[in-house]
């Protein structure tokens, strides 16, 4: 049965830090590309970062230089740390994995609030 379960989602002043936490199961994960989303009311999802399953990372434009996305294939867990918050930074994110195709042929978790306010 596959599982992708995140983590780590609060409260946190602007400037702040917080890491997310994607844990997986049920799949070979070092085979999946693994990736991070956020989505606010009344917009679509979208993508903040990801890391490709043959190694590279990209990231979207309004998180260059303040998140960094890693995964540990040991623990079949990938990481989302934000650094330098911004309360437009406050969405729900959403952990997807998916081996090949579309994100939308992926696996979803069921998403961790994040909000930035003072």
């Amino acid at each position: 049965q596959v599982q992708v379960v995140e983590s780590g989602g609060g409260l946190v002043q602007p400037g702040g830090s917080l890491r997310l936490s994607c844990a997986a199961s049920g799949f070979t994960f070092s085979s999946y590309t693994m990736s991070w989303h956020r989505q606010t009311p009344g917009k679509e999802r979208e993508l903040v970062a990801v890391t490709w399953r043959y190694g590279s990372t990209n990231y979207g434009d309004s998180v260059k230089g303040r998140f960094t996305i890693s995964r540990d294939n040991a623990k079949n867990t990938v990481y989302l740390q934000m650094n330098s918050l911004k309360a437009e930074d406050t969405a729900v994110y959403y952990c997807n994995a998916v081996r090949f195709g579309s994100w939308a042929e992926g696996y979803w978790g069921q998403g961790t609030q994040v909000t930035v306010s003072s």
